[in-house]
């Protein structure tokens, strides 16, 4: 819960002038459970909503151990040398679980922490996934209209979060290590089909070689998959936050998506989709929330589980036993 409130209007003028400051407390406050606090975050982000804003949202991934966050710093460093405005926000799925806290990501990224253009922000841990993806969306919202100009969301594992990460960004950028087996072992289909670039990493030293021979075989595993429905045909690089090799290489990429996906449109109708599916995805989260703090939902719901668990109901008579309860029939 925020200690202190502030008012709506110094909220949205702090944000909108790039207060830092005000910035962390309006995030804090979108992050809190407290129903007052809830309506008074959504009063903020309607306030800024309609700001105009010429970002590129970057969601990055990979496998556990592949560096992800040594290279965000060498590649954050690098936009920042461009000028940029950027932010990093990081969904780690385990602290959906466990409902801890996420890995210390100032600590993790300690130079580009502390560059005055960055800004490095763990997203929410509490709920689940889908809550902490809707509060990612919202916290994406208010770094746009305080003007970062580049925002990374990292997710801290491969599952299901990629699939909330990449529904809230424009490029997607999948992050594989070389020299760990088999190459495309373990890697769901599903990810890489996703992926709007796939970059090799630690490509330094012995590993260099591996991961060249890595780059082919991702090339070639490319040409089995659907083409990408931007027109964009997939680059498949190598990089190495050590050497920097590649790093302006993966900026450069992004650049040409961006260029190629406004002029042809699909920029545009991606984000009008993810809108509509936050919509949706939200009054989902809404009705949930609602369903199980009712009342006679509560009183009831404990008993209806036992008698399913006993096989004593179904569990489409439990279902429509609870809905009947909700809806007061």
């Amino acid at each position: 819960m925020v200690a202190k409130r502030l008012s709506t209007e110094t909220y949205i003028q702090g944000i909108l002038a790039q207060d830092r400051v005000i910035l962390s407390r309006a995030i804090t406050l979108i992050e809190s459970q407290a129903p007052q606090d809830q309506l008074l975050a959504q009063e903020v982000l309607q306030g800024v909503a309609n700001q105009p804003t010429n970002s590129v949202r970057i969601g990055i991934t990979g496998v556990p151990g592949v560096g992800k966050s040594t290279f965000i710093e060498a590649f954050g460093n690098y936009i920042l040398s461009k000028n940029k405005k950027l932010a990093v926000l990081a969904i780690d799925p385990s602290s959906v679980r466990t409902k801890g806290s996420i890995m210390g990501d100032k600590t993790r990224m300690a130079t580009l922490a502390s560059q005055p253009n960055a800004y490095i922000r763990p997203s929410p841990s509490r709920g689940s996934l889908g809550g902490v993806a809707h509060k990612t969306r919202e916290t994406i919202t208010l770094l746009e209209a305080a003007g970062f100009e580049v925002i990374i969301v990292e997710t801290l594992g491969v599952g299901q979060a990629e699939t909330a990460v990449k529904n809230m960004t424009d490029f997607f950028l999948l992050l594989m290590l070389a020299g760990a087996g088999d190459e495309l072992q373990g890697m769901k289909r599903g990810i890489m089909e996703m992926a709007d670039a796939i970059a090799i990493n630690k490509a330094d030293g012995d590993n260099l070689r591996k991961a060249q021979a890595a780059q082919a075989e991702y090339q070639n595993a490319l040409h089995l998959f659907p083409p990408h429905e931007a027109g964009w045909k997939v680059p498949v690089g190598i990089c190495s936050a050590i050497t920097h090799k590649g790093i302006a290489e993966i900026w450069n990429w992004i650049e040409d998506y961006v260029q190629l996906t406004q002029k042809n449109g699909y920029w545009y109708k991606k984000r009008q989709e993810q809108r509509k599916n936050a919509l949706h995805e939200h009054i989902a989260q809404r009705l949930q929330t609602m369903f199980y703090t009712h009342p006679h939902v509560k009183e009831q719901i404990n008993i209806l589980e036992s008698q399913v668990i006993q096989n004593q109901i179904s569990i489409l008579q439990a279902t429509e036993q609870l809905l009947s309860v909700f809806l007061g029939k």
